[in-house]
């Protein structure tokens, strides 16, 4: 396969943020559930919030299936979880526990099947779906077009505001390795 840095350094707009930022590499989470968890909680609020009460449910918690799910709502709640999310991360651990999810799980399915069998999980939507499959399970092609940073990434890369359906066909470019082009937009957009 290529290198996914140097296809993307072959790409005229990705080059400069190659050459500025490094190899980014996707840096993959030990425990898929923890991570499924994190991105539930950074769902829709500011990167800030999501820390500080990612902190505070970590440190409360145990943040394993049987633990969340045994949880008082009230008491995940208490460390700032809204009534909405805190059933969303309860539903997760059902689903681990229920339907034996783990790495080896997901190992053999698309990226599709992945999607699919973590949406049909309340609370959980494509963005969640996408955070899970490129940080818990290195899928190198995947491309968040519903999140704010890699919408804005795409618009100080083109100077404009592009549709979705726009940033789907740029990002075709960067097929097969459209999660570390991603990386790379977020940075753009950090500045």
């Amino acid at each position: 396969m290529t290198d996914p840095h140097d296809l993307l350094r072959a790409d005229p707009e990705m080059a400069p943020l190659v050459a500025e930022h490094g190899e980014l590499e996707l840096d993959l989470v030990e425990d898929t559930f923890q991570r499924l968890v994190t991105s539930i909680l950074r769902q829709q609020v500011s990167i800030a919030s999501a820390d500080a009460i990612e902190e505070r449910l970590f440190d409360r918690f145990e943040v394993t299936p049987a633990v969340i799910a045994a949880a008082d709502p009230l008491a995940l709640q208490d460390v700032g979880l809204s009534a909405a999310k805190a059933d969303y991360v309860q539903n997760v651990a059902t689903a681990y526990r229920e339907r034996g999810y783990d790495r080896a799980f997901f190992a053999d399915l698309s990226d599709d099947a992945v999607h699919d069998e973590l949406t049909s999980i309340a609370g959980v939507g494509p963005w969640t779906a996408d955070m899970f499959l490129m940080f818990a399970l290195g899928r190198e092609d995947v491309f968040p077009v519903g999140d704010l940073g890699i919408r804005k990434g795409m618009e100080a890369l083109y100077g404009a505001e592009t549709t979705r359906a726009e940033m789907r066909d740029i990002a075709e470019r960067w097929r097969p390795v459209r999660s570390y082009a991603s990386l790379y937009l977020w940075r753009a957009y950090e500045g």
